[in-house]
């Protein structure tokens, strides 16, 4: 395990490698934001614009027409959060397009209402909002076999929250679909990596997506009937429809954790209120919607030993908001943190015991950076910016 010389990013991140300089390709990133030409992205990424809405409108009379592809630029897939706030704005605002904003709503049970408030606010910012609602007692099963075979309750849903968006912009042959930053530059998952630091083909080969395959669904007894919307779309359905990822966030020279929330709060989002000890959001703008990531990022700590606060601290790190020393001190207090009460509603959720939910973790904690000790205490065998003692 070796920490990037720089931020505090481990190269136990899937799909991320450090430079033989230390440094993770985030820092390389964000260390070569000043000598970027900002005007001559905006205009690629009008160059872009161009292009997409030129040929959607060449096509319409060919295509089998459909009542939204004359009126829709673009798809935004949104949560209501900080990020997707910002977007709708600028697409809307700033590059004068009619985006169609979607929503993959979670189910009663784990929506917060914090997460209903905040697409209402999207919604009552003028925008139109198609909000899909999958069948939740198969959402509820899909989440149980998740956790159960791989601690990870949200390798399940993320299949639908990515495949959703898609789905939507092919069904109505819209051109375009933002997403927000590039996991590649932005966080270190070189997976994903296209031809083009903007363009995001290659998004389904994220790790959370695993290249988009949902064999493991079939494995578990899941029909395709009810997993459809689980599938995120093989390249040549994004080629057929003459659909393109696009990742905003390249185009930003400020996009980053806190300006963009700070930005989106002028627009009226709201956020947590629960203290960072138990959420790990530092600044409750993370996940507003649902409160069960709290214990994924626990989990993803043992996992990886990196959680929510990694992320939060790496940005700050990289902006010059606090130094090295100051993020492991932080780090070491609260990565890796999360409150009891988002464990048990989760288990009455998914119906299994604290016990069991804890049998389920220990099997997958990283004996390479962890160890179990007699009182169940889980103890780091690494110290934060250096890695294994």
């Amino acid at each position: 395990m070796k920490y990037c010389n720089f931020c505090l990013q481990p190269d136990t991140r899937p799909g991320t490698r450090l430079s033989i300089d230390g440094l993770c390709p985030a820092c390389i990133y964000s260390q070569n934001l000043n000598n970027i030409d900002w005007k001559e992205r905006y205009e690629i990424l009008q160059n872009i614009i161009e292009k997409k809405i030129k040929s959607k409108k060449n096509n319409l009379n060919i295509q089998k027409k459909s009542k939204f592809n004359k009126h829709y630029d673009c798809v935004i897939g949104v949560s209501g959060g900080k990020d997707s706030t910002r977007q709708a704005l600028y697409v809307r605002d700033k590059l004068k397009l009619k985006p169609l904003l979607v929503c993959l709503a979670y189910p009663p049970e784990q929506i917060t209402n914090l997460g209903a408030s905040n697409i209402s606010n999207l919604i009552n910012l003028g925008f139109d909002v198609e909000i899909l609602s999958l069948a939740p007692q198969n959402w509820k099963k899909l989440l149980k076999t998740a956790f159960m075979k791989y601690a990870n309750w949200a390798k399940a849903s993320e299949h639908a929250l990515y495949a959703t968006v898609p789905r939507i912009a092919i069904r109505y042959k819209i051109p375009i679909i933002f997403w927000g930053e590039n996991p590649a530059i932005q966080f270190g998952d070189l997976n994903t990596k296209g031809k083009e630091e903007y363009e995001g083909s290659n998004l389904s080969k994220m790790n959370t997506l695993g290249g988009g395959k949902i064999d493991w669904l079939y494995k578990f007894g899941f029909e395709e009937k009810n997993i459809f919307n689980f599938s995120y779309p093989k390249k040549s359905e994004f080629k057929k429809n003459n659909v393109e990822n696009i990742y905003l966030g390249w185009f930003f020279a400020n996009w980053n954790i806190k300006n963009n929330a700070s930005f989106s709060i002028l627009y009226g989002l709201n956020l947590r209120e629960d203290h960072y000890k138990n959420t790990q959001d530092l600044y409750g703008i993370y996940s507003l919607d649902e409160d069960w990531v709290t214990l994924n990022q626990m989990i993803k700590y043992y996992k990886y030993g990196f959680g929510r606060v990694s992320d939060y601290v790496c940005d700050d790190i990289r902006f010059g908001q606090i130094t090295r020393n100051q993020g492991i001190k932080i780090l070491e207090k609260y990565d890796g943190k999360c409150g009891e009460k988002y464990i048990k509603s989760f288990c009455e959720y998914i119906d299994i015991s604290l016990n069991t939910f804890w049998r389920v973790v220990h099997k997958h904690v990283n004996k390479k950076l962890f160890k179990i000790e007699k009182n169940n205490n889980i103890k780091p065998l690494f110290k934060v910016g250096k890695g294994l003692i």
